[in-house]
């Protein structure tokens, strides 16, 4: 058996798919989408035979879906954004 002495290997440095800015957009974005989503819980009845209006309030039905909407487009603007 041969002895090579002459490969060594250097240990390569491992990078991240993102930079730092990216991971931070990210994290902000499944944020307002985590906030979207608290926003439409809610607004059921505790009795099955009485109707409560709250679900068709503006916040379950324009409010929390554009928020989810806008979350999801801070997470693709995240994704898309070039490192310099």
């Amino acid at each position: 058996m041969k002895n090579n002495t002459n490969n060594t290997e250097k240990p390569q440095k491992q990078e991240f798919l993102f930079d730092g800015i990216n991971y931070k957009i990210l994290l902000i974005g499944i944020g307002v989408i985590a906030l979207g989503f608290i926003l439409m819980s809610g607004g059921g009845s505790d009795n099955p035979n009485v109707f409560n209006e709250d679900v068709f309030s503006f916040r379950r039905i324009r409010l929390a879906p554009t928020t989810v909407l806008i979350g999801f487009g801070i997470t693709i603007y995240s994704i898309f954004k070039k490192s310099k």
